[in-house]
């Protein structure tokens, strides 16, 4: 078999650029500049094809070509070249590290295009450049960020954050809320439906007999209530009550030991309850290689699990590390993409 014919067999991906006046563009850059990325799929920008000039220029990346496209099908995948879908949003040099209009403007224009040629099948899925959420607010949007925007796009009825780190799932009970108000929202009914979600994701993305560990809320598991009851009123039931379904769950389990035992290979997934319990294993194991999976959608979305940057935006030090690793995850889980549009429907046009 040929090098075309090799290359024509790995997936398109759409790369949104992100806010263009933070780390985003320079971290696409880099990533779809790399020859080892071309090596797992054919990724196309989606965004401004100035932006990407002006980071390729911060990067030092002079040689590379930029090939401006209307369309998917347009993209020459040529080495040196980077494919971009151009949306001509942006009329000038956008001053770096500054919330502005414009750049959210961008930044939503790119995430509605991608999401409308991923619903249209003409890429087999998106991976996203973080945003500003202020610059999307000015610029109108009403979204309280990224995974909201996508799933009014697509129609979703339901979608969760999936991280993955080394091959371990994690999932989330609740997710950007106060800690006192995460713990007050941790019910039964509400973990055993995040249960379910995260069983049903597992399944999606390739565990035909999912394992799912319930992470316990308080230390050594409570104590059989002498460190607190959660453990004994809520998760237990949850997992007792899955675990009658049929389904492979298993705890609460110490918070502490939870996700080592996942890396070691007990479990496909953990289920924690609240930001920080899930986030800072993963960082901490993996940093860069931490990438986050929007699951519920009615396609495969993968993102960088960071911000803007706007302290080091136009320097070039942005390390594109977790964007190389998202990429990577997108180009894995695309054979997955017809469990996720079994799984999660056919979605709506935006």
């Amino acid at each position: 078999m040929s090098a075309a014919s090799d290359s024509a067999a790995l997936p398109v991906l759409a790369v949104t650029l992100g806010d263009p006046a933070g780390i985003g563009p320079e971290i696409v850059a880099r990533t779809l500049a790399d020859p080892g990325t071309a090596a797992v799929g054919r990724g196309i920008a989606v965004g401004d094809a100035a932006v990407l000039r002006r980071a390729l220029a911060v990067c030092g990346l002079d040689g590379v070509q930029v090939n401006t496209i209307g369309a998917p099908g347009e993209a020459r995948f040529a080495p040196g070249t980077i494919d971009v879908l151009d949306l001509g949003i942006v009329t000038g040099d956008l001053a770096w590290g500054e919330v502005s209009a414009e750049a959210g403007r961008a930044a939503v224009a790119a995430i509605e295009t991608a999401t409308r040629i991923a619903l249209d099948g003409e890429v087999d899925g998106i991976v996203t450049a973080p945003i500003n959420k202020e610059a999307i607010w000015a610029a109108g949007s009403e979204h309280l960020g990224h995974t909201e925007m996508l799933g009014e796009l697509t129609g979703a009825a339901h979608f969760d954050t999936m991280f993955v780190v080394r091959g371990l799932k994690i999932f989330f009970t609740t997710r950007h809320v106060a800690l006192r108000k995460a713990l007050d929202q941790i019910t039964e009914e509400r973990v055993a439906a995040s249960i379910r979600h995260a069983v049903t994701a597992l399944r999606v993305f390739g565990h035909d007999e999912p394992r799912l560990a319930v992470a316990a809320i308080n230390p050594h598991g409570g104590e059989g209530g002498h460190f607190g009851d959660e453990e004994i009123t809520v998760l237990r039931p949850a997992v007792e009550k899955a675990a009658a379904e049929g389904h492979g769950v298993y705890g609460p389990v110490p918070a502490d030991s939870v996700f080592h035992q996942g890396l070691a290979g007990r479990y496909d997934g953990v289920l924690s309850h609240f930001h920080d319990q899930g986030h800072i294993p993963a960082k901490t194991v993996d940093f860069d290689g931490t990438v986050s999976v929007t699951v519920g959608l009615p396609i495969l979305r993968t993102s960088v699990d960071h911000g803007t940057a706007f302290d080091i935006a136009g320097t070039g030090q942005a390390s594109p590390g977790t964007m190389a690793a998202a990429f990577r995850a997108a180009a894995d889980f695309s054979r997955f993409t017809d469990r996720i549009r079994a799984a999660y429907g056919a979605g709506v046009r935006p």
